[in-house]
Parts: structure tokens; sequence; C-alpha cells
């Protein structure tokens, strides 16, 4: 078992979510659904928690009611390993409202923030040739979804 787990807050939409995320991720389930008895807070018998895994990773959906929203301050990071899976989770996670935002952020339709970082841009910024590492980071700040190959025109000077 995992020792850490993500823990999310929907109003109620907890099982749409899980259901959808595991359909983006390899290796991804639900794991349990628990469902809230007759001392509430739910309605009895509603969806209260659903467990499930993105890629083998333990997560926890909470139908906790509209109290809470998520915000920029907390994301998940997904390292693609080239442009097709960043062009395929970007657009599975900003459609049906879902919200395309800069340096490869967005939030999905039900307000999740992800990073849509192909593996190649954290290298690249990482570069020990500083020069060539800014000029990548200037090439993606102009961008919102993350384009590989002016990443690597950006790379070459």
């Amino acid at each position: 078992m995992q020792k850490i787990t993500t823990f999310l807050w929907f109003d109620d939409q907890a099982e749409e979510a899980a259901a959808f995320y595991t359909t983006l991720f390899p290796n991804s389930r639900i794991t349990g659904i628990t469902r809230y008895g007759e001392a509430g807070p739910g309605p009895a018998g509603s969806v209260m928690t659903v467990g499930f895994e993105l890629d083998g990773r333990a997560y926890t959906a909470l139908n906790g009611g509209p109290e809470f929203h998520f915000t920029e301050a907390i994301s998940l990071q997904v390292a693609c390993e080239d442009q097709r899976e960043v062009d395929e989770l970007w657009a599975a996670l900003t459609a049906d409202g879902g919200e395309p935002g800069p340096c490869g952020w967005l939030k999905d339709r039900y307000g999740l923030s992800w990073q849509i970082t192909p593996r190649v841009l954290l290298d690249l910024v990482a570069d020990e040739d500083r020069a060539k590492a800014s000029r990548v980071m200037a090439a993606m700040l102009r961008m919102q979804k993350i384009e590989i190959e002016p990443l690597l025109a950006a790379a070459e000077g």
C-alpha cells in the first residue's frame, strides 16, 4: 500500500471524474467505492469516496460538497514521452469544459489543474548549458500546449 495518497475533493462528481481519469492512463483502475450511510453527511447510499489508481499510483476522490474547489496551487504533472501523448492528453483533459492555460498547464472539466509536460522539456531546462536552457525556457513561456519541435529548435539556437 502506498503510504501517501493524494485526496481530491469534488462536489458530487468523484465517481465520474475517477472513471474519466482511469481511461487516460495505462495501468489505471477504480479500486473501490464507499457510500454514505444513514449518518450522512451525504444522502444515504450516495458515493462518498472512490479509490482509484492512475498508472499504478493511488488516489482518492471524495464527494464532499460545494464548500471547497480546486485551485492552481496544486496540480498533477504528467511526464509525456512524445508529442502524440502530449496532444492526446491535452485534447482529452481540455474537452467538455476544460480550459487551456499557459506553459503546459490546463484545468480539466472538474477544475483540477494538470501540467502536461514532455520529458524532453524537463531535460532541456535542466541542461548544463544555461544559454540553451534559457532559450528553451523562453520558447516554453510563449506556449499553451507544449510543442516539442519548437523547444528542440530553441535548444539548437
